[in-house]
């Protein structure tokens, strides 16, 4: 009797301690890099980094990818960059060590015509990347972690729920991979009809100046707290893109629904939507020169705003609603207030012309002509208060145009140039 009772206490205490630890598999799940996971940031293409950004800065290193870039560098959570380059011969795919002088960690060579798509870093280091045809994924080594066929060239890819990713090619097909297992989760949402998917490479010349024949021409943008993913679409036959809105529905069937097409947008929308801190609100540039924000929940016009330029590359949104406009040939230096009814010009700095989209981190960072120097270029640190200049740093031998800048957990600061010029900061 003694030994029944001892046993059956035994088992309770074993029952009660497993009932306590219950399920940890979540630590496992893929979230994104806590530094900049991807192009544009997050998934919202913020272009916002919740760090105090370094307003002074000194260049530590300079390393070329021997090619060309057409993507920002990626940042992870630790001490690695990784670049998706075009190069002639030898490795594309390439991550180099922040903090020491951009030490080569590893490299390998994907087929080439996917150089405006970034690479994308989880918190464990993990890398997922598109080449024409194929969706991969990489351990913190060389060695392919998965690989899955998919139809076109898959845009910046994107976490959405922890463990989840989402791949939207450029023609147009929606798929969403359990991140760390490499398998399709629910079914593929086709936004294009009658796709050849045997020819991934069709229209991709089109994809970097977004013209008609790539129909998904940008990275798409996801918001966590509303569930809804934006996309840019020109379809066949239109004489403009559109945006389309989709809906993300966790553990539901189906995974992915389209909720809405908005044509408001004037002229058609121009490089990638972008989503306000709360979701509620997409922001992007029209090919009419103004800054357009919609209601992310069914693509209706909330208002716009001239900027009587034409913004090549997409605003910058911090979490509380400033809006820095996209950069590009003629542009000017401007911030905008979402009011609600309309948006509201809160500085303008007309002397100052940003090439990129503005990362912001407390200040922000652009990259600019350098002077008189048709070619020069210079890394521009400006305060969101006013616009003013903090600093400015030359970017020696840049040429080409600049893809970016990217902001580290660490305060360091990455940009490069389309010509593959890297350029590596330092808090000072």
């Amino acid at each position: 009797m003694l030994r029944r009772i001892t046993a059956l206490a035994a088992t309770a205490l074993i029952t009660g301690a497993l009932a306590g630890c219950g399920n940890t598999d979540s630590w496992v799940e893929a979230r994104a890099a806590t530094g900049w996971a991807a192009q544009y940031a997050d998934a919202a293409n913020s272009s916002y980094s919740p760090v105090s950004g370094a307003d002074t800065l000194r260049l530590e290193w300079t390393r070329s990818v021997k090619g060309d870039l057409a993507a920002q560098v990626s940042l992870g959570s630790g001490n690695y960059l990784a670049v998706n380059g075009q190069t002639a011969g030898g490795c594309s795919l390439m991550v180099w060590e922040t903090n020491n002088r951009a030490r080569q960690r590893w490299c390998t060579r994907l087929v080439l015509g996917g150089g405006f798509a970034s690479p994308l870093f989880d918190d464990f280091d993990n890398l997922y990347i598109g080449q024409p045809g194929t969706v991969l994924s990489f351990p913190s080594t060389q060695w392919i972690r998965w690989r899955q066929p998919v139809i076109g060239m898959p845009m910046t890819t994107r976490l959405l729920s922890p463990g989840n990713l989402l791949v939207v090619t450029h023609l147009g097909q929606v798929l969403v991979f359990d991140a760390h297992r490499g398998t399709v989760i629910g079914t593929a949402l086709d936004l294009i009809d009658g796709v050849d998917p045997t020819d991934s490479q069709r229209g991709l010349g089109d994809c970097r100046p977004a013209r008609p024949e790539c129909p998904v021409a940008a990275a798409p943008a996801f918001s966590e707290a509303t569930g809804i993913v934006v996309v840019s679409l020109w379809e066949p036959g239109a004489d403009k893109p559109v945006l389309v809105g989709l809906r993300y529905r966790p553990g539901q069937t189906p995974l992915l629904t389209r909720e809405w097409t908005s044509d408001a947008v004037g002229g058609g929308p121009l490089a990638s939507p972008v989503l306000s801190a709360d979701g509620s609100t997409v922001y992007v540039n029209g090919r009419d020169e103004q800054l357009w924000a919609l209601n992310s929940d069914d693509g209706s016009e909330k208002w716009s705003v001239p900027l009587n330029y034409l913004a090549q590359t997409p605003p910058s949104v911090t979490h509380d609603g400033l809006i820095i406009a996209g950069g590009g040939p003629g542009a000017r230096l401007m911030a905008v207030r979402d009011a609600g009814g309309h948006g509201e010009e809160v500085w303008n700095q007309d002397d100052m012309s940003p090439l990129s989209t503005s990362s912001v981190a407390g200040v922000g960072y652009t990259v600019v002509r350098d002077g008189s120097d048709t070619e020069g270029m210079a890394l521009m640190v400006f305060a969101l208060g006013d616009g003013h200049t903090v600093n400015r740093y030359p970017l020696p031998g840049a040429t080409g145009w600049p893809v970016g800048v990217s902001i580290g957990h660490d305060r360091r600061v990455v940009t490069a140039t389309s010509d593959g010029r890297v350029y590596g900061f330092a808090p000072a």
